[in-house]
């Protein structure tokens, strides 16, 4: 069975929220989100219904999904109470549309990281509820950053319950060269990525926390291609002298996606940090998708390791049991 696990919905519920509280700053009129911060998107039916992404996945060769939330609906620029509010409106819609499809879709929580404390228990809730994982953006917005001291207790609590961790972009720091022409998705999220991941291994958190299992999506941004940098700047900054040595040595515990949009670059990425941690994505309903991600798998890699990418990696990351695998891509 092929997975795609960057894949995301969108919650009715959520939607609901955004219209009877101003507190969000964003909208869903007419099919559309409006907000601060992000571009319009359309709400397509296969943001919000089971049926049309079941469509959508087999009209991309793919058997099943582990949903998550679009990062527009995060909200950890709002207070806490709000924001733990989103995160569960967005966890309720989530476990609906995957309940509507059993078989075949799975869910990631939201959670309000503004709130480490308040996040640890809606995760605890939604592993209750059925969630395999939880998906967190890349920062914690104005809140601060995924290694800082108070976000222990949440990592703290990730590693005992002992579901993967997706980091998707988001609040991307102003930059004036990425204001035009989309660079803020283009570029800005690949660096958004790589910041976050560096200064998880650099702070130690991911020492601390030897448990926690990571997704990088968009094929882990700057960091399969770059971390020999950080590498050798351990050895010459004292800035890093305490940091790991070795930062590749953390694929394993680190996955990623293969969204590269470049055969070239997709087998660059599986030779350089194994097929056991490239795990199929798509970024589906959103337009950034590859038109066609498994021909982009078949692309790059032999059958057996599009195999071991499409099916076996989803299935062990999530203790997936939907349906049997199938045995080709």
């Amino acid at each position: 069975m092929k997975v795609d696990v960057h894949n995301h919905g969108i919650s009715e519920a959520a939607i609901e929220l955004l219209a009877s509280d101003p507190v969000y700053d964003a909208t869903v009129t007419d099919g559309v989100w409006q907000g601060s911060g992000h571009p319009s998107f359309e709400v397509v039916d296969s943001f919000v219904s089971a049926e049309a992404k079941m469509a959508e996945l087999h009209a991309k060769e793919l058997d099943g999904a582990v949903v998550s939330t679009a990062p527009q609906f995060f909200c950890y620029e709002v207070d806490a109470e709000p924001g733990e509010a989103m995160a569960r409106a967005v966890n309720a819609g989530l476990a609906e549309l995957a309940a509507a499809r059993p078989d075949e879709l799975r869910w990631l929580a939201s959670v309000p990281l503004q709130a480490p404390e308040r996040a640890a228990a809606v995760l605890e809730d939604a592993v209750a509820d059925g969630c395999v994982g939880a998906e967190l953006a890349t920062s914690r917005g104005p809140a601060g950053h995924l290694d800082d001291d108070e976000m222990r207790p949440f990592w703290e609590a990730v590693e005992r319950l002992g579901v993967p961790i997706t980091l998707h972009p988001a609040y991307t720091e102003p930059h004036r060269g990425l204001g035009d022409f989309y660079l803020v998705n283009v570029l800005g999220f690949l660096f958004d990525t790589t910041v976050a991941i560096e200064r998880l291994i650099c702070s130690g958190t991911l020492d601390r926390h030897p448990g926690l299992r990571l997704v990088l999506l968009h094929a882990g941004g700057y960091f399969p291609w770059q971390a020999g940098r950080l590498r050798h700047a351990h050895t010459v900054r004292p800035e890093l002298a305490e940091s790991p040595a070795d930062p590749f040595a953390y694929f394993g515990q680190v996955m990623v996606d293969p969204i590269t949009h470049d055969p070239d670059a997709l087998r660059y990425l599986v030779a350089k940090v194994g097929a056991e941690n490239v795990v199929m994505g798509t970024d589906l309903p959103f337009d950034m998708a590859p038109p066609d991600p498994v021909g982009a798998l078949r692309a790059a890699c032999d059958d057996e390791t599009a195999a071991t990418i499409a099916e076996r990696n989803p299935a062990r990351l999530y203790q997936l049991t939907m349906q049997e695998e199938s045995t080709r891509v």
